[in-house]
């Protein structure tokens, strides 16, 4: 422990006393613990009696020394080697204490600052050390020295797991006093944490607890450490019980005015002051009302609701609560666009070309809000679909509808759907409850301020339930067209037309979405792009779009076509473009920087620049392996983010027969594995396999990228391709690949996410694709520019496969 720096100070100012290198209370750590237990005691040593208090070892006290013997006896020892014998004094009324007058047991201490107070008076800060008997006094003039012996504190074994339930016990209710005494600062707590020292931390409460002398002096006596604790912990937790009582007390009998009283008093005087400055008083907001209501274009059955509630209204007594729930009910249904709606534009035209000028491709969208428009301008009126936007991530399903909105001339809304799990939320709660409002549904309508907004139900596919009920059934009225004409709010209680909002929900995956709820929806996919797509959205959207948010133009940087391609494929991996324009913004970024420090950089980039910028590229591009090796067969997947390439690796060892399947693989994907080898078992005679060789040879079935979790059926055929060649050692046909699901009769079943897997093989040099018969009605649909440079074979069971996919070369 180091030596502080002690003062010694004739003068009352604070200021003085602490000083920045001095120490005011020094908290005792284990080094200093042990060092103190090192110090040796004098035989004899001056005794100082305390009349209030009792010193604890380890601990610092201020004490103020009043009496003539012991301003003496501390002069002596501040002037020596300042250490002093302090024991507490039986009766504080006695002004010369003689050996009766004290305890026996009391506390070396040392003495670190003295202070002389202008009455005479003399403020020392003294700390304690070790404990000690009190012997026979040797001197007691001008002061008392005494005969000492030294007590040893019997300490606890380090792992004694009761005291250090003890401790942690004292620490826990020292937290709860001090939160429980208004006297104590909070700042006491900081205090107690900063305690590493367990016997420090007993001695340390023991001596702030609010205990009479001899309770102190109770607890001074108890040589063994642990048992001092026990009884601190047990002082502790009656002071604690005491303070809670009173507490309890002191709330019940404050005197306070009745609430009630209390509201009447100060609406009163409310009333009166806002009659003295001619304030509008209630009978005027409800006239006010009733002349909004006569404006309102609703129908008879509001009407009479609100008239209704309205002359509640006027009954009540403005003082109680009911009367602000009421007033919000009756606002709400004045502030509704009953019958409101806006114009809708019927340029066709001009509603394409505000389509095309914020998205790409996405004709299918396109194409139905055309088709309403058009049946609208024809006919005047009619129910708006119900359209969902299915499609992985950033291909713009959220913005189109804003587009949308704008192309009809429309308000927008938009409602985050993810999350949510309330049914409160759609339908709204009942009046009676505090708090209780509309639901979003509604609420959104009343922002809107007109009953045919195109209303964006975002991320529907994310709705969860609870408790509290499920969202998603609640969703069915909303979305079904036969009942939103009369769509019943918890709150509103009385029913409102939705059948002209046009609701365009958006979704990434239909599987989670409820079947009922699926049914009521138009479902149009919106699908991921290919590169020349993003090139051009790169182009025409994100880059303008960058640049005007980062204040730059044309002129200040220029991206060619190679170096965005480089960008797609070298940093992002994505079906839409969110990532691509974050990654544009970087590239904005670093010319902006560029410019504002006034550095040169090249204003046309090239491919070395976006390196600079960028980093090493990120991703790979999905390539297509050789076919050198027999057992590898590249297979197409579907990923949440677009098409992806796999590889099903097979290989053989020697064995009895075993099926072994790695690659973090579903239970699905591993079903498909078990029944294409027993499939070839089955036609091994077909295959020309050995039957020696599918008894003596495991098989060890393996997708890469082991970190990444795989399933489904579709990788059905590609697995059993890969056995086959495994086996036979014939070479896969090159730049091939295939998907499809098998049954156990060797039939190709069809499977799902043609396009995205169509592009993944354009992106991997794939030239050729296997596929189920089944499966040619999605490749009609598809665009001729995405099926530009492949080949597709249609098959509808394995042994077409096999005839197709593998060589009658072998491998080396």
């Amino acid at each position: 422990m180091s030596n502080p720096k002690y003062l010694t100070i004739d003068s009352l100012s604070l200021q003085q006393i602490i000083d920045e290198d001095s120490e005011l209370i020094p908290l005792m750590t284990p080094e200093d613990e042990e060092e103190i237990r090192n110090e040796e005691v004098p035989g004899v040593l001056p005794i100082l009696s305390l009349r209030n208090t009792v010193l604890f070892p380890g601990v610092v006290i201020p004490i103020t020394a009043g009496r003539d013997q012991s301003i003496k006896l501390l002069k002596e020892a501040n002037n020596g080697n300042k250490t002093i014998g302090v024991v507490a004094q039986k009766n504080e009324d006695v002004e010369h204490p003689t050996r009766q007058d004290i305890h026996n047991i009391g506390t070396v201490a040392r003495i670190l600052r003295t202070l002389k107070m202008p009455d005479g008076n003399t403020m020392v800060v003294i700390q304690g050390k070790k404990r000690f008997e009190v012997g026979k006094f040797v001197q007691e003039e001008p002061f008392i020295k005494a005969e000492v012996k030294e007590l040893i504190e019997v300490m606890p074994e380090e792992k004694d797991t009761e005291f250090l339930a003890i401790i942690d016990s004292i620490r826990e209710l020292s937290f709860k006093i001090i939160k429980e005494n208004p006297s104590l600062p909070s700042e006491a707590t900081f205090a107690i944490k900063n305690i590493k020292s367990d016997s420090f931390l007993v001695n340390f409460v023991s001596s702030n607890m609010n205990l009479k002398v001899a309770e102190k002096q109770d607890l001074l006596n108890i040589s063994s450490l642990k048992e001092r604790a026990l009884a601190t912990l047990k002082q502790m937790d009656a002071e604690l019980q005491r303070l809670e009582l009173k507490n309890v007390i002191h709330s019940k009998v404050r005197e306070d005015m009745d609430q009630q009283q209390r509201e009447y008093y100060l609406h009163q005087q409310m009333k009166t002051i806002q009659e003295e400055l001619g304030g509008v008083s209630y009978d005027e907001d409800i006239e006010e009302m009733r002349a909004k209501a006569k404006k309102k274009k609703w129908t008879k059955e509001v009407e009479e609701v609100f008239n209704k509630e309205i002359s509640r209204l006027q009954r009540m007594n403005p003082q109680v609560a009911e009367y602000g729930v009421q007033r919000n009910y009756l606002e709400l249904l004045l502030d509704l666009p009953w019958q409101t709606y806006s114009k809708d534009k019927f340029d066709l035209k001009r509603a394409q070309r505000i389509l095309d000028r914020d998205h790409f491709g996405m004709d299918k969208v396109k194409d139905r809000i055309i088709e309403h428009l058009a049946v609208l301008k024809l006919k005047g009126d009619m129910k708006s679909p119900i359209i969902c936007l299915c499609g992985p991530p950033g291909v713009g399903k959220t913005s189109l509808g804003k587009s949308i909105a704008e192309s009809l001339g429309r308000k927008y809304i938009r409602m985050s759907l993810g999350g949510l799990r309330d049914e409160a939320e759609i339908r709204g709660h009942r009046k009676t409850y505090i708090g209780a409002m509309p639901g979003r549904i509604i609420q959104n309508i009343k922002k809107a301020g007109t009953s045919n907004p195109v209303f964006i139900l975002d991320e529907i596919d994310k709705l969860s339930n609870s408790h509290n009920g499920d969202p998603s059934s609640a969703m069915l009225e909303v979305l079904d067209p036969e009942q939103n004409t009369a769509f019943y709010d918890n709150y509103l209680e009385v029913d409102y037309d939705l059948s002209k909002v046009l609701f365009i929900a958006t979704a990434n995956s239909l599987s989670s979405i409820p079947w009922a709820l699926r049914d009521r929806m138009e479902i149009i996919d919106v699908n991921g792009y290919i590169i020349d797509e993003k090139i051009e959205i790169a182009k025409k959207h994100l880059l303008p779009k960058q640049l005007k948010e980062h204040g730059l133009t044309s002129k200040d940087l220029q991206i060619g076509k190679r170096q965005l391609e480089k960008i797609i494929t070298g940093y992002t991996r994505e079906s839409g473009v969110r990532t691509l324009d974050k990654t544009l913004a970087k590239v904005v970024r670093y010319a902006a920087k560029s410019i504002a420090l006034g550095e040169s950089y090249n204003v046309k980039l090239t491919n070395a620049d976006i390196e600079t910028i960028l980093g090493a590229p990120k991703m790979e591009r999905d390539k297509y392996e050789n076919n050198d090796v027999a057992g590898v067969v590249t297979g197409l997947a579907w990923t949440s983010v677009g098409g992806d390439i796999l590889f099903i690796e097979s290989i053989l060892s020697k064995g009895k027969g075993n099926l072994s399947i790695t690659g973090n693989l579903g239970k699905v994907m591993k079903e498909s594995a078990t029944i294409a080898m027993e499939y070839i078992k089955a036609h091994a005679a077909h295959f020309k396999i050995p039957l020696e060789d599918l008894e003596k040879k495991n098989v060890h079935i393996h997708v890469p990228e082991g970190a990444t979790p795989k399933d489904g059926p579709s990788a059905g055929i590609t697995m059993l391709t890969s056995i086959v060649s495994a086996f036979t050692k014939r070479k896969v046909k090159p730049k091939l690949a295939m998907t499809g699901e098998i049954t156990l009769r060797g039939k190709v079943l069809p499977v799902g996410g043609i396009k995205e897997k169509i592009l993944a093989a354009k992106r991997a040099d794939i030239k050729e694709i296997i596929l189920c018969k089944e499966n040619e009605k999605d490749i009609l649909e598809i665009k001729d520019k995405y099926l530009n440079g492949l080949k597709f074979h249609y098959v509808e069971n394995m042994m077409e496969v096999i005839d197709k996919a593998l060589l009658t070369q072998k491998v080396k």
